[in-house]
């Protein structure tokens, strides 16, 4: 099975580099700069430094090049991924989507942009706790792979699956991507923990009630809750909520801390999807009539509401029982 990967940061490049260990893979850049370091140094230094890629992995910029291959790997930001599917030469290709976000605007979840944009496209979702880092350094990783078709389902997982990458497959496309997404968000709000010391029984607190959020948020647009429950879900939000590597725990922490997200946002190359992802999914939930109070919190703190204040508003509501 010929790989293709469409997007060249981090995540991309630890994809390409996983899927290097089974055959060749054409990694798309959209900066001419990075394909040229990767194809000469073989390293990606502005997004991946110090890790030695494959000479399997063959980076371009003309998306015509992922032509004629039998499965593209989509890591292009969510609000990006309209775009790059529209120009790339789809088809009938088996789309294996792994970014993580709400599309702003249409509310759209990354498979569902998909499935507008290349209808003729088969559609997986590979989602999970990973840092590229610990993935391109051949760290022990797990993911969900999902796919309703299981043909394509296992003959993927057989191609990506490595000794220290296992996919774990399910049908639940919906969950794979809910978790994914709103875990950038929950992230965020774990970082605001931090940077405000409020100390550990709060970020664990946090990660439980979001985890609850994401669960009724989930459950309402379809997703399994077995789904949320697993790697795709509360294991990714596990880890990004719990370490500096994290882009969108990173932004939290700045936020914590009183700095202005403009500010944030503005001096980062690399993507805080959380940050795009916060005030579609406040809108989401709403349509959906889940209540989702963590979320809300940090689409305020992302539109310049003081930490302290919103920490405030958020210990102020009301008691409830644990289940609601």
């Amino acid at each position: 099975m010929r790989i293709g990967v469409l997007g060249a940061g981090a995540w991309g490049t630890a994809l390409a580099q996983v899927a290097s260990r089974g055959g060749d893979v054409t990694l798309w850049a959209r900066e001419p700069e990075v394909a040229e370091t990767i194809n000469r140094d073989r390293v990606n230094a502005g997004f991946l430094p110090g890790v030695p890629l494959s000479p399997a992995i063959r980076a371009v910029t003309d998306l015509s090049e992922l032509a004629d291959h039998d499965a593209l790997l989509v890591v292009a930001p969510a609000q990006h991924v309209r775009a790059v599917l529209a120009e790339a030469p789809v088809g009938a290709t088996p789309l294996v989507l792994c970014a993580k976000g709400i599309e702003a605007g249409k509310r759209a979840l990354v498979g569902e942009v998909a499935a507008a944009v290349c209808p003729r496209a088969p559609i997986a979702v590979l989602s999970g706790p990973t840092f590229a880092h610990e993935v391109a350094a051949g760290l022990p990783t797990a993911v969900t792979l999902a796919c309703a078709d299981a043909d394509l389902r296992a003959r993927l997982a057989e191609r990506l699956a490595g000794p220290a990458f296992r996919p774990y497959a399910s049908d639940d496309v919906v969950g794979a991507e809910i978790g994914g997404a709103v875990k950038n968000v929950l992230a965020i709000a774990c970082g605001v923990v931090e940077g405000a010391g409020l100390g550990q029984n709060a970020r664990a607190a946090l990660i439980a009630r979001g985890f609850a959020e994401m669960t009724r948020f989930g459950l309402a647009r379809g997703a399994r809750a077995e789904t949320l429950a697993g790697l795709s879900g509360l294991g990714d939000l596990v880890l990004t909520c719990s370490s500096t590597s994290s882009r969108n725990f990173s932004l939290g922490v700045g936020l914590g801390r009183g700095e202005r997200a403009a500010d944030l946002l503005a001096d980062r190359r690399t993507v805080a999807e959380g940050a795009f992802t916060a005030p579609v999914l406040v809108e989401a939930a709403h349509e959906a009539g889940v209540d989702m109070p963590v979320t809300a919190a940090v689409h305020r703190l992302l539109e310049g509401a003081p930490a302290a204040e919103v920490i405030e508003a958020l210990l102020a509501r009301p008691l409830k029982a644990e289940g609601e």
